[in-house]
């Protein structure tokens, strides 16, 4: 049986790629009887739905993109440091 914090960990690594399916099952079976988790997944759910809208709001609002200037003054402060 997975521990809580290998769950979250399982659970946060889910929303950029997609897990074996042993550790999916695993987790499935984990939430079944953990409501801490099962609450720690539906947090994230909730998260990337508003990280989601927000960036869909942005693109709508053609936001504005850093001008060549200033790019290159932020590369040249990053080679530096």
């Amino acid at each position: 049986m997975l521990s809580c914090k290998e769950v979250s960990l399982l659970l946060s690594k889910a929303c950029d790629q997609d897990l074996p399916w042993r550790q999916r099952l695993a987790v499935r079976l984990h939430l079944l009887y953990c409501r801490g988790c099962t609450q720690f997944e539906k947090h994230l759910q909730v998260l990337r739905a508003v990280a989601r809208r927000f960036a869909q709001s942005d693109d709508q609002a053609g936001m504005a993109t850093l001008s060549t200037t200033a790019r290159n003054r932020i590369r040249a402060a990053l080679q530096r440091d």
